[in-house]
């Protein structure tokens, strides 16, 4: 199942979360620890406007009921949390302790929405928060798996950035900037065909599963692809009267 991961610049938009939700897509979404949910479903509508009352009658909706918001980083004493185990890495089991409830929150049009709030015990011992739109019956364990998915995608973007240049750009003009990432692009692309033919072409030795200790064998990085590209193909060396 696919799931849309983004971090909490996007997840704090409430529009952006309904939506993704009217569109079928599924998502987990970073947000600020002082998002207001309700822990009961609020009901919402246009109060009455009081008899005798002058200017023009009430039309905003208004949350009617005694439910009253409170900020998502008041809740971590109150949620049991549990370690879940996510998979495995290069560096052993990834798991983290964390827990998961169902929380209501409301459209900036007096929508009201019932999501997943899923709070993550970071390495740091801080909190994060996510929302999700997830069906009511998805177990810890997916909404936990789901949360560690966007790595993935930051991974990339850190590989871009000190490996294949993309931060090194000196330019002010846009369409510098575009024709720069465009190259950068495709190197990525480049590096993930060379990963993908040479794990086709060059088996990896199994053995070396238990020589390691481990459950996963490290992935090559993009850092390994370039030593070994230099390596293959290698810059030929100008003497000066071959510069010149």
């Amino acid at each position: 199942m696919k799931v849309v991961g983004c971090d909490s610049l996007y997840g704090r938009d409430k529009a952006f979360r309904a939506d993704l939700d009217a569109e079928g897509l599924i998502y987990m979404a970073d947000i600020p620890v002082d998002t207001q949910v309700y822990l009961k479903k609020p009901v919402v509508g246009v109060p009455e406007t009081p008899l005798g009352q002058q200017g023009r009658p009430f039309s905003r909706v208004h949350v009617l009921s005694k439910e009253s918001p409170v900020e998502v980083r008041s809740l971590v004493s109150e949620m049991r949390r549990t370690i879940v185990t996510v998979r495995h890495t290069e560096r052993g089991l990834l798991a983290y302790e964390c827990a998961a409830r169902r929380v209501w929150t409301l459209t900036k049009e007096g929508a009201v929405r019932e999501e997943w709030l899923l709070v993550r015990r970071e390495p740091d011992g801080s909190f994060s928060f996510s929302l999700s739109n997830a069906p009511n019956d998805t177990p810890l364990s997916q909404l936990a798996l789901w949360r560690c998915e966007r790595y993935f995608a930051e991974r990339i973007f850190q590989d871009a950035k000190t490996e294949g240049g993309w931060d090194e750009l000196v330019a002010r003009k846009y369409r510098a900037w575009m024709h720069h990432t465009a190259l950068d692009a495709l190197a990525l692309w480049f590096i993930a065909e060379t990963k993908l033919d040479w794990a086709q072409q060059h088996p990896r030795d199994p053995n070396l599963v238990h020589q390691l200790e481990v459950k996963v064998l490290p992935a090559l990085s993009m850092a390994n692809i370039r030593e070994m590209l230099k390596a293959a193909l290698p810059l030929k060396q100008l003497s000066p009267e071959q510069a010149t």
